[in-house]
C-alpha cells in the first residue's frame, strides 16, 4: 500500500500535486498547484454516495470498480504527464478511497507516490488555523484612501524587488465598493479566497513589508478571515490622497465601458435608498446619457465620500499623495524603509 504523509508546504515544491476529487470540489478549493485528475465525475459521485447510503459501502465501491476501471490506464497516463519525473502525491476530501485507488493504480504501474494524510480536510485547517491567530511573516503596509484615488493600481504597480505585494481585492473578485463586481469575474468561494490569501503570505520575502490595501471586514461577498482584519487595523497606516478631478478621471477610465452599462444600472437600484430618490433619478439619467464623468462626480461627492471613513478615528503613520504615481513610490520607498528599521528594532 502507499505510504501517508501529512501535509507540509514543502511539498508545494517537491510534489507533483493530484486532486482526486471532482471538478466541482476542486472549482470551490483546493491545494495550490495541485491538478485535478478526477476518479469520478461530479454525476458519479452523487449516483456513488446515494448507493452507499441505500445499500452500504461494498455495493458502492463495486459500482465505483464498474464506473471507473475502464478509464485506469487514462487516468495514469494523465498523472505521469503531469508529474514530469517528480514524486506524486494525491488525495481526496479526507484521504480515503477515491485517492487511495490513485494511489495504488500509481504504485503498482512503478511510480513514486504517496497518500495526503486526512487529505484536502486536513490542509483545510492548517489554512483556518493559520488565519485564527494570524502573524503575518513581515511588517505590513496598509494603504487607506478614498474612493478613486487609485490605491489598487498603485500597489499593482510597485516592485516586487522591494514589496511583497497582495491584491486583497484581485484574490476577491470584487473592488470594496458599491459598484465593486462591475466588469469584474464571479468572485471565488471564500474557501478559495482563504487559500489565495494563505499562498500569498506564504510567499512573501520577510525582507520585504507586505503592502495592502486598507478594506472592511468583508469585501464584496469575502470576509477577511481570522484576526486579519485586528492585525491590519494595527498595522502602519498611509493615507493616500488625489485631487477630485483625479479622482473622477481615474474612475471614469475604470468604469467607463459601455458593456457594463446594464450592470451599473443594477448597482445603482441596489443603494437607491442611501442615494435618496431625486438623486437616484438624476444618476440614473446620467447612466443612460453615458455621461460617465458626471456620473463619477456625484458618486464621489454625495455617495462614497458621505459613506466611506466617515468615522476614521485613526490617525495615519503617513500621507501619500497619488496625483503622480511615479512620486508617490519614491515618497512611500522613504517612509517604508524607515518604517521597517522600526520594525527590525520591536
Amino acid at each position: 500500500m502507499p505510504v501517508t504523509i501529512s501535509f507540509t508546504t514543502s511539498l508545494l515544491e517537491s510534489h507533483c500535486i493530484i486532486d482526486a476529487r471532482t471538478p466541482l470540489e476542486f472549482a470551490e478549493d483546493h491545494i495550490p498547484g495541485a491538478f485535478n485528475i478526477p476518479l469520478l465525475t461530479n454525476e458519479e459521485r452523487v449516483q456513488i454516495g446515494i448507493i452507499h447510503k441505500q445499500a452500504g459501502p461494498q455495493e458502492a465501491r463495486i459500482r465505483g470498480l464498474e464506473i471507473t476501471c475502464s478509464r485506469f490506464g487514462a487516468i495514469v497516463n494523465e498523472i505521469a504527464s503531469c508529474a514530469a519525473g517528480k514524486p506524486i502525491i494525491v488525495y481526496c476530501w479526507r484521504g480515503g478511497m477515491r485517492s487511495r485507488s490513485v494511489a495504488v493504480l500509481l504504485e503498482a504501474t512503478g511510480y513514486d507516490v504517496c497518500q495526503l494524510k486526512g487529505g484536502y480536510k486536513a490542509f483545510r485547517e492548517q489554512v483556518t488555523a493559520y488565519f485564527e491567530h494570524f502573524v503575518p511573516p513581515a511588517p505590513l503596509l496598509v494603504l487607506h484612501g478614498m474612493t478613486g484615488v487609485g490605491k489598487t493600481t498603485f500597489i499593482n504597480n510597485l516592485d516586487p524587488d522591494q514589496y511583497s505585494i497582495i491584491d486583497l481585492e484581485g484574490l476577491a473578485k470584487h473592488r470594496g465598493s458599491a459598484f465593486g463586481a462591475v466588469g469584474l469575474a464571479p468572485p471565488p468561494s471564500q474557501k478559495n479566497f482563504e487559500t489565495s490569501l494563505w499562498n500569498q503570505f506564504r510567499l512573501a520575502q520577510k525582507e520585504h513589508p507586505i503592502i495592502l490595501e486598507g478594506e472592511s471586514q468583508r469585501i464584496g461577498t469575502i470576509s477577511l478571515p481570522g484576526n486579519m482584519y485586528d492585525v491590519m487595523s494595527n498595522s502602519a497606516k498611509v493615507w493616500c490622497t488625489a485631487s477630485l478631478e483625479t479622482r473622477i478621471k481615474r474612475l471614469s477610465q475604470e468604469y467607463g465601458h459601455k458593456e457594463y452599462q446594464e450592470a451599473m444600472a443594477d448597482s445603482l437600484l441596489r443603494i437607491k435608498k442611501k442615494l435618496g430618490g431625486s438623486r437616484y433619478t438624476e444618476m440614473t439619467a446620467m447612466l443612460a446619457a453615458w455621461d460617465i464623468e458626471g456620473l463619477a462626480r456625484e458618486l464621489i461627492t454625495n455617495y462614497y465620500d458621505k459613506l466611506y471613513y466617515r468615522h476614521r478615528d485613526w490617525v495615519p503613520d503617513a500621507e501619500l499623495s497619488l496625483e503622480d504615481m511615479e512620486r508617490a513610490k519614491d515618497d512611500l520607498s522613504m517612509f517604508q524603509k524607515c518604517f521597517y528599521r522600526r520594525g527590525q528594532k520591536s
